[in-house]
């Protein structure tokens, strides 16, 4: 991997290979570890090297929430330490099963409540990246501008550092950056689902990280056939191998792959190590 690293913001650095905490919470639709087994995957991904968690107020069911294990495993938190956290549509994580209706959070109430829980369940003054989520059910992803004029004014007030976006297009990339400095957009995109191959590009043109979401997943037989046979040649997991693929895509790509396994934790961080010779790249496919 020639780059290990990212300049995220221009201002924080943070390895390339992090971890997403949504899956510690069962949320939206259930399965966790216990909560020590939580816990210490929390704190074996720092000891591994890892210093940057993606988390959210609202990754939250049956009183398990992300931002509180995070608090209980690592607070005070290593210097090096980057938490990106989220706001949008949602405002609590029981919200999702509301109507789209009823979905207050990108008013600007409902994103300053969504800050505020940030901060508070987090045990921070100021969020390191908040990326502003659009496009949930029933919102339209193209109304970016108010929601980030918003995120702009708490900003000022220096309850952000740096500011994100999630779930957009590439028009709606375009028109965030003419409101707020955006330094990542996280996206659905991995190795068998590249529609946002244009994106990814225009993000690295402009010195703007991507964070795809949903990394390794949605194979076809044939992407399946030759993710095998990658991974066989270098004595690895067919995960792995869709995360290496990843990092040798573009230099801007972070990647935060969640889990509640220590033992596949270890496995996404080591994915880190994994490089990909050109032929493996022309078998998997170039972008």
């Amino acid at each position: 991997m020639a780059y290990t690293s990212w300049k995220l913001g221009g201002d924080l650095d943070v390895g390339r290979v992090g971890y997403g905490a949504m899956k510690l919470t069962g949320w939206p639709q259930g399965g966790r570890p216990d909560r020590e087994t939580a816990l210490a995957i929390l704190r074996k991904a720092v000891e591994l090297g890892v210093n940057h968690i993606d988390t959210s107020h609202y990754y939250a069911r049956d009183g398990v929430a992300a931002n509180e294990l995070i608090r209980t495993a690592l607070h005070p938190y290593p210097a090096d330490l980057v938490l990106v956290t989220k706001v949008g549509a949602l405002v609590e994580g029981s919200d999702i099963a509301l109507p789209a209706s009823e979905h207050t959070g990108l008013t600007p109430d409902g994103l300053r409540r969504g800050v505020e829980a940030n901060l508070r369940t987090l045990g921070v003054d100021r969020l390191d990246v908040v990326n502003l989520r659009m496009g949930d059910r029933g919102h339209d992803r193209s109304a970016v501008a108010a929601p980030l004029e918003t995120l702009m004014k708490l900003r000022d007030e220096g309850l952000i550092r740096h500011i994100g976006i999630s779930n957009i297009g590439h028009a709606e990339f375009d028109t965030a950056r003419t409101i707020a400095p955006i330094v990542c957009v996280q996206n659905r995109y991995n190795i068998a689902y590249r529609e946002d191959d244009p994106l990814v590009d225009a993000c690295a043109a402009a010195g703007v990280a991507y964070v795809p979401f949903f990394p390794v997943g949605g194979f076809q037989p044939l992407t399946a056939e030759h993710l095998t046979t990658v991974a066989t040649r270098h004595g690895a997991t067919v995960a792995q191998v869709a995360l290496a693929w990843l990092l040798a895509r573009s230099p801007n790509i972070l990647l935060i792959p969640g889990t509640g396994s220590p033992e596949h934790l270890a496995e996404n961080i080591a994915a880190g190590d994994l490089t990909l010779a050109g032929e493996d790249m022309a078998l998997l496919g170039r972008p």
